[in-house]
């Protein structure tokens, strides 16, 4: 460990410290002592998580020892010259901040997604500040451990079955939260990620997600995704103070996407139906005396009534909106405080909204813990809907808080298409609309100002925003509206001889390589966008990425190479993973990426995915993973979405009375600019990566797309005229950079997450043969036979003779052939285990072998998936692992399993 002074701040590091990372924390304390908000860039593979944590949690260290100074000091008037010489070095090093008697802050780190939040916390327990008191905010989802409420799937229900049973008392869990609490068990912990609270709560009987709001008590800092700070669903059930404390929002990169998402609602016809289905089914029941399980409702017959009656009008309301459509739109729309006068018409306003919620909340529990095989077949998701709607609208209380709906929202209505209605209405006179069709109720905000300027209105001390991708700043800060006094873009710690960033305007042919609108179903340049990529891929060593601009022309592309031969050109060179559908999918198609790439037998591999997808996000491409980025297009949002439409609307209206903001035009080319960056990031990842950026797009050479770069990215950008030029550039890069830095291990499988982004369909990736089975699919993730020799996958392909033009389909499966040898079962078992291996931690292998072990001799298939909950409840990542154990499960067991299976995928 090495300590450095910033701003008089001594910050323990883990080694000498980059002088890029010592700008970066004295940014982050400047920050802290004046009280000021920041923006910080700095990209990826800088040290930037680990400079944060330092960095804050040094300048909190001397906070609470001013803290404990001040306290200590007014107890005795007569205080000793040294605690007042103290005192007043404490509030030197703390800055303008010093001279507060206000109690120490907590940090609140966000990021977007839970594995970010784990990796954060990793990188906390390696550092010298290990021993604060640290814990990470979850959901039910991943935190509770009643058998109950873990097999409910529906999350909504899951959180109302939750509150029943702590109504009852009926949940142990819960009831040994404030027993267990204080206890050394608990005060004892230090650093506690989810994993960690969850082995804790099994072991001593509590409920993990509860203790957790009570480890939030005493934390000095507390991890949580950020949605969890501006999604008022969420926010309200955390039950962190914000008031004082500092806020850091790192991968912010999506912030203003966030802040604007979190504070919109979009309700349709269906939405409403289901509801007015859910509020009708317990009007029967209770018309009928129907006997219920614990307690009576806590709600009375003429309350439901009032309540459906209020969505019947208001759902009458929605429709009575007159229509138009035309070529510019399809829909009618309303400044933001129409929603008042909608919600009007049901008989919805400020002085009954929040009794109608409260009793909508009743009524969601009330089906919650109702049984599924009776009248009650609906969980209150309809419901659920539209309370969100009112909780957003009627959330704020401000004098002004209607003004700034009005600015900031829009209301816009649009057709839907006609759906089949939602039966089993009680008293048919009372029915919903919705029978031939529908419509959407949007109630968009295009301010993430909005959002921000709520949590900032809490009295939030401090917010740090940071990203590797949030250049240009200017644009970013005027759209959030909040005063940033600090900010810094940093440089990459690579050195110039360590990257080539190209801009290619033409193929190997001689076509523009151009993917607008107008040109990307032209069939010449999809072809020599195809020969481009295959002379590139023969130039670049081990791993390469490949970003398209979105999910439809991915396969769009690849469709045609696989018609016109390309595809099987490229796959004789490297063998080609596409980004999966399926969720449980996608940590095996890495795993295998990462293997293949690793394997000396083979050429590297290609990964296809697209901007803003799974894997430009978070996930890690170090060394040989990623030697090259290439990105195809600019992934421009539908110019014709009306919520793009209306967004560069709003924001070309904002610019007329504030010259500061952004327009339509430039937020449209800022949004593509940043998905482009963000993608970029996944290579080079330390200071001794290096790797290829290749932009294969002639719009890129322009001045605007140049400037909207990260700013590390400009100075190396070099546009190439022809293609000779670019592979001359490759093959002078590749063994020079080779023989001046270290080799690299190849990166493990990451933590992956796959709630964030949607995945293209009809796409196929390489399984462990022998686990999975798949119908055919028309998009091979690898075609050539020389790519299998692993033995990994079983690939059936057509003969290739004959018209070469047609397309194939080639299909991956399980063997099923009876006579398979004992050798190839054992080989099997044996790559099956490998995968467990490099799947989980060191303790979750122990958990998963004893769960095998007991099972084959004690034959207990109940006890066995227990302890397999253990490591699969968290982690849904590693899920798919779970049908992998097939083969070991005793035929008597075999639909049991089935069925555990299907509830856990």
């Amino acid at each position: 460990m090495t300590t450095v002074n910033i701003r008089g701040i001594p910050v323990t590091f883990p080694f000498e410290p980059y002088e890029l990372q010592k700008d970066y924390m004295e940014k982050v304390i400047e920050c802290l002592q004046n009280e000021t908000n920041a923006v910080l860039e700095s990209p990826t593979g800088t040290g930037k998580t680990l400079s944060l944590l330092c960095a804050s949690l040094a300048w909190l260290s001397i906070r609470k020892a001013q803290y404990q100074v001040e306290r200590f000091g007014t107890c005795d008037e007569g205080s000793s010259s040294f605690m007042q010489t103290l005192k007043e070095s404490l509030e030197g090093k703390l800055g303008s901040s010093g001279k507060t008697f206000l109690r120490v802050p907590t940090i609140i780190y966000a990021s977007r997604t839970h594995s970010q939040l784990s990796q954060a916390m990793n990188e906390l327990k390696r550092t010298a500040y290990s021993h604060v008191k640290a814990t990470i905010i979850g959901s039910r989802e991943q935190l509770c451990i009643h058998p109950d409420v873990v097999q409910e799937e529906d999350f909504t229900a899951k959180r109302h079955l939750c509150g029943a049973k702590i109504l009852g008392k009926s949940c142990h869990f819960y009831n040994n939260v404030e027993k267990m609490a204080h206890t050394e068990i608990i005060s004892d912990l230090n650093v506690v990620d989810i994993e960690d609270i969850i082995t804790h709560g099994k072991r001593h009987k509590f409920c993990p997600y509860f203790m957790v709001k009570e480890l939030t008590q005493q934390a000095d800092i507390i991890f949580m995704p950020y949605n969890y700070l501006l999604d008022s669903r969420i926010k309200k059930t955390v039950g962190v103070g914000i008031s004082n404390n500092i806020i850091i929002l790192d991968e912010a990169h999506n912030i203003n996407k966030i802040c604007e998402d979190s504070a919109s609602s979009v309700l349709s016809s269906a939405d409403i139906t289901l509801a007015i289905a859910e509020v009708t089914d317990v009007m029967t029941a209770m018309s009928k005396n129907l006997q219920f399980l614990d307690t009576p409702p806590d709600f009375s017959p003429d309350e439901l009534c009032i309540l459906k009656q209020s969505l019947l009008d208001f759902e009458k309301a929605i429709d009575s909106v007159p229509i138009v459509n035309s070529n510019q739109s399809t829909g009618a729309t309303f400044d933001g405080d129409y929603i008042f006068e909608i919600l009007k018409k049901g008989g919805i306003d400020y002085e009954n909204c929040m009794i109608l919620s409260s009793l909508i909340d009743k009524i969601i529990q009330f089906l919650s813990v109702s049984p599924n095989d009776g009248p009650f077949q609906r969980k209150g998701n309809g419901l659920e809907a539209f309370n969100f709607l009112l909780t957003l609208v009627y959330a704020h209380t401000a004098p002004d808080i209607r003004e700034k709906i009005k600015k900031c929202y829009t209301v816009y209505i649009e057709e839907e298409q006609p759906k089949r209605s939602v039966g089993n209405n009680w008293l048919s006179k009372a029915t919903s609309s919705y029978k031939n069709g529908g419509r959407s109720l949007n109630f968009w905000c295009f301010s993430p100002g909005f959002g921000m300027g709520m949590l900032l209105g809490k009295g939030v001390r401090n917010v740090i925003l940071t990203s590797g991708t949030l250049a240009p700043l200017k644009p970013f800060i005027s759209e959030l509206e909040m005063k940033v006094d600090v900010t810094l873009e940093n440089p990459h710690i690579i050195k110039c001889d360590q990257i080539v960033v190209r801009v290619l305007e033409k193929g190997p042919d001689g076509i523009e390589l151009n993917s607008s609108f107008k040109n990307r179903d032209n069939p010449e340049y999809i072809a020599s966008l195809g020969r481009t990529i295959l002379n590139l891929s023969r130039m670049i060593p081990n791993g390469m990425l490949i970003f398209f601009p979105s999910y439809p022309i991915m396969q769009k592309f690849t469709e045609y190479w696989q018609e016109n031969g390309i595809w099987s050109s490229i796959c004789e060179v490297k063998a080609i993973y596409v980004e999966p559908k399926r969720k449980e999918a996608f940590a095996t198609a890495m795993t295998e990426y990462y293997a293949r790439v690793a394997d000396s037998k083979f050429k590297g591999a290609i990964f296809m995915g697209v901007c803003r997808g799974k894997i430009s996000e978070g996930l890690d491409f170090a060394d040989s993973n990623g030697r090259a980025v290439l990105i195809i297009g600019l992934p421009f949002s539908p110019i014709k979405d009306p919520k793009v439409i209306l967004k560069r609307k709003y924001l070309n209206d904002c610019r007329i009375q504030n010259k500061d903001m952004v327009s339509g035009d430039e937020w449209y080319s800022l949004e593509a600019s940043r998905a482009v960056n963000q993608a970029i990031g996944r290579v080079i990842r330390h200071r001794y990566d290096y790797g290829a950026i290749i932009l294969l797009d002639s719009r890129f050479a322009g001045f605007r797309m140049r400037n909207q770069m990260s700013q590390w990215l400009r100075d190396h950008i070099k546009v190439v005229k022809n293609f000779g030029e670019i592979i001359r550039d490759l093959r002078n890069f590749y063994p020079n950079v080779e023989k001046n830095l270290p080799l690299q291990k190849p990166a493990p499988l990451p933590q992956v997450t796959t709630t964030e982004c949607p995945s293209i369909d009809n796409v196929t990736n390489n399984k462990p043969r022998g686990y999975f089975n798949f119908n055919s699919m028309d998009m091979p993730q690898s075609s050539h036979s020389a790519n299998n020799a692993n033995g990994l996958v079983t690939i059936h392909k057509r003969n290739n003779e004959g018209n070469s033009t047609k397309r194939r389909r080639i299909a991956i499966y399980t063997n099923t052939n009876g006579s398979n040898d004992n050798d190839s079962t054992s080989t099997d078992s044996k790559e099956y285990m490998a995968m467990v291996k490099k799947c989980l931690t060191s303790n979750q292998c122990d958990v998963f072998i004893s769960a095998l072990t007991f099972y084959k001799e004690h034959d207990d298939f109940n006890e066995f998936t227990n302890k397999l909950n253990e490591i699969f409840i968290a982690q849904y990542n590693i899920r798919y692992l779970i049908q992998g154990l097939q083969p070991y499960i005793k035929e008597k067991h075999k639909e049991k399993f089935e069925k555990y299976w299907e509830k856990m995928r």
